[in-house]
């Protein structure tokens, strides 16, 4: 076959370090636009970026010539310097050390960008850590707690 040819989308999620709600809602769009560029710069297609105060979520179309860990990895490096040059009180910000990846097939894809619109909705009964251990059963991702959390 002359030609490599692929369709990986995958959902995408970490959170500040620690959960500490630095994401204030007047720099979650400018936040989100810049991870998005970001992974389009990585060659990858973002379908939808979003989040709370204390994390993000991505559904991202992976490009057929990088790592999911080589993908996150300039995510989080990229725009952890971006946020702290966006207030003085960001000089500390960090994101966690880890990060959730999970396969969505493309049929589903509607369904994750919709969930991704409607962060701040259902966090206003779920936690972040809720949230990550039921994607983590949903997904069958076997895990330890005391690790999972930083």
């Amino acid at each position: 076959m002359p030609q490599s040819l692929s369709l990986v989308v995958v959902h995408v999620i970490f959170s500040t370090k620690e959960r500490r709600p630095f994401i204030e809602p007047e720099t979650r769009p400018k936040l989100q636009a810049y991870l998005a560029t970001v992974a389009r710069n990585a060659g990858c297609e973002s379908y939808r970026v979003g989040g709370v105060a204390d994390h993000v979520h991505l559904a991202i179309r992976l490009s057929r010539t990088i790592t999911i860990a080589d993908l996150v990895e300039t995510l989080k490096t990229s725009s952890s310097k971006w946020m702290k040059t966006q207030a003085p009180g960001l000089a500390v910000f960090s994101w966690q050390r880890g990060y959730g990846c999970f396969s969505v097939g493309p049929s589903d894809l509607d369904a994750l960008c919709a969930y991704i619109d409607s962060q701040e909705e259902h966090h206003k009964t779920r936690t972040f850590q809720d949230e990550f251990r039921m994607f983590l059963k949903k997904y069958g991702v076997e895990y330890e707690e005391a690790y999972v959390w930083d």
